[in-house]
């Protein structure tokens, strides 16, 4: 089975434009994050998608691979399809190109699963950690997820989930946003229109789930932090 890790990255964030591209501590972001996601032990390849010229020069300059994508991808998973339909591995992780420190053990959880999975176990992974964080719990950028006994997610949501009305010991579950699809996942998702929870929420995870498929939740107690506006990045020093 061959295992590749996409990193999506494009330019034109409204929150923090050309943030890929940002120095930390003498790299930039994409590298940071490029040179993290080498390290995974699962990997194949890892490769940069971008629609972006000025991302693709610079993911070369520093050795990278690098692949430009249309630039009218909603989603990251999008522009994973398009790179994915051009490739012939089996399974694809989505590694998010603004945690410039994420662990490559994550990767290598996530990635295990896909090479170790039945043919009747979910086709879609993703990373979640038990969280007892008040404020966590409480922000919608962190989003919580509830699951079955058998691991798979429920429902995805920016709210706290579930309500916990009669104040029970409860553990509840962050959702870490990387991805590992297989490729016939990756298809089946190209197939579908934006679903209405997903544009309710806000998180096209919802899509999927509404058109049956089912996604399966690792766990792990490891974190990331994004950069997402650049007061972030004060956190991070």
């Amino acid at each position: 089975m061959q295992i590749i890790g996409i990193i999506p990255a494009r330019y034109a964030s409204s929150r923090f434009p050309g943030k890929p591209l940002i120095e930390i501590q003498g790299k930039s972001m994409i590298q940071r994050v490029y040179e993290q996601a080498c390290n995974a032990q699962s990997l194949d390849d890892v490769m940069v998608a971008t629609d972006d010229e000025r991302i693709s020069e610079h993911v070369l300059s520093f050795g990278g691979k690098v692949m430009l994508t249309a630039s009218n991808h909603l989603t990251g998973t999008d522009r994973i399809i398009e790179v994915a339909n051009q490739l012939s591995a089996t399974a694809f992780i989505n590694i998010q190109g603004d945690e410039p420190f994420i662990q490559p053990e994550q990767i290598d959880k996530l990635a295990d699963y896909f090479k170790n999975r039945s043919d009747l176990q979910a086709e879609i992974a993703t990373l979640i950690r038990p969280c007892n964080e008040i404020e966590l719990i409480n922000s919608a950028n962190s989003i919580k997820v509830s699951i079955k006994k058998n691991g798979e997610a429920m429902y995805f949501s920016r709210s706290v989930i579930p309500f916990n009305r009669n104040g029970a010991d409860f553990k509840y579950w962050k959702h870490i946003g990387m991805y590992g699809y297989t490729k016939a996942a990756l298809q089946q998702i190209s197939t579908f229109e934006a679903g209405f929870f997903e544009q309710i929420e806000s998180l096209e995870q919802l899509r999927w789930l509404e058109n049956g498929l089912a996604i399966q939740t690792i766990e792990t107690d490891l974190e990331t932090i994004s950069i997402d506006v650049p007061e972030d990045l004060l956190r991070i020093k």
